[in-house]
């Protein structure tokens, strides 16, 4: 018998269905494309190796989503290590509910965020999941995870006060 990975057809039309929505949670965590292509790219391979066993699981995309979450938490632990390519990848193709997520100036406001700030966010009211969840995901204490929240609704408050009184 064949091993099972990410050569099997569930595994595919899983990844194939979910592709969208699972680019468009990497947009948030990551706010830039080719960081969420990425996300995404090693969140699926790390699941397809795994994948017998947990299409066995109530939620597999779940388990894609918190392996995001978990790459990115080792990313932010790690010195950036940038690789130039001599190509560019192909052109990226547009994503009308991520834009509809993110417009209205959401994406710059969120942009700037620190990546800890922004997942904790991100898992708090997209994800909706609780402090205790969060912590252990990110791999930090029930009240970093509160003050994280707090601090970064009290940036995003401010910058939207800050843009209305610019634009009158």
């Amino acid at each position: 018998m064949p091993e099972v990975g990410v050569d099997d057809p569930t595994f595919e039309r899983f990844a194939e269905q979910r592709l969208p929505a699972l680019y468009r949670y990497a947009m948030v965590l990551t706010q830039n494309r080719h960081d969420a292509e990425d996300l995404v790219q090693e969140a699926l391979t790390r699941t397809g190796l795994r994948w017998k066993a947990i299409r066995r699981k109530d939620d597999p995309e779940g388990y894609v989503r918190t392996a995001m979450v978990r790459i990115m938490a080792n990313r932010w632990r790690r010195p950036k290590r940038e690789v130039s390519v001599p190509d560019p990848p192909e052109p990226a193709t547009e994503d009308a509910g991520l834009e509809r997520l993110l417009d209205d100036g959401l994406r710059a406001r969120i942009a700037e965020l620190p990546p800890r700030m922004r997942a904790v966010l991100v898992l708090r009211y997209v994800e909706e999941r609780g402090d205790e969840e969060i912590a252990r995901l990110l791999g930090c204490s029930r009240g970093t995870v509160k003050s994280q929240v707090s601090r970064g609704l009290a940036r995003l408050r401010e910058a939207v006060k800050t843009e209305e009184i610019e634009h009158g």
